[in-house]
């Protein structure tokens, strides 16, 4: 009988190490690496997600804060991406900041998305609000 409870409490805690240690990372940490756009959703009042800069697309995201992006056209820019930790109201945020330049047609685009949340080490939204609009982005590796 003790043996299935060594064994129990064991798996317990390999399962909760394994789980802290992704929970644990630096949001910096786990934003490295390639992410897309898969939906894009508005809330509230007004507003047209055709005025967004970043609606699709497929981001790498590197360690040093730059950036490959590359959208549904097969357009590339590069750029950079920092994240920003705020307390608002006894409350930790994230905001993400995104800048990306294509060199041949000098077009720029930049995003502050206000609030992130990872769902899983797969997932992540960002959400923008503007005045009565808010905008939720979901992001997939």
């Amino acid at each position: 009988m003790k043996n299935i409870y060594s064994i129990c409490l064991l798996l317990c805690f390999l399962t909760l190490t394994n789980c802290s240690k992704y929970l644990l990372k630096k949001y910096d940490k786990r934003i490295v690496g390639t992410w897309r756009i898969t939906d894009v959703d508005r809330y509230d009042l007004g507003g047209n997600i055709d005025n967004l800069p970043l609606t699709d697309g497929i981001f790498n995201f590197y360690g040093d804060g730059s950036l490959n992006y590359v959208n549904s056209a097969n357009v590339s820019f590069r750029g950079n991406w920092d994240i920003v930790k705020k307390t608002i109201d006894d409350q930790i945020v994230h905001g993400l900041t995104i800048t990306a330049v294509n060199y041949t047609t000098m077009e720029a685009l930049s995003e502050y998305y206000d609030d992130m949340n990872f769902i899983s080490t797969n997932h992540f939204k960002a959400k923008i609000i503007s005045g009565f609009h808010t905008y939720v982005t979901s992001f997939r590796r």
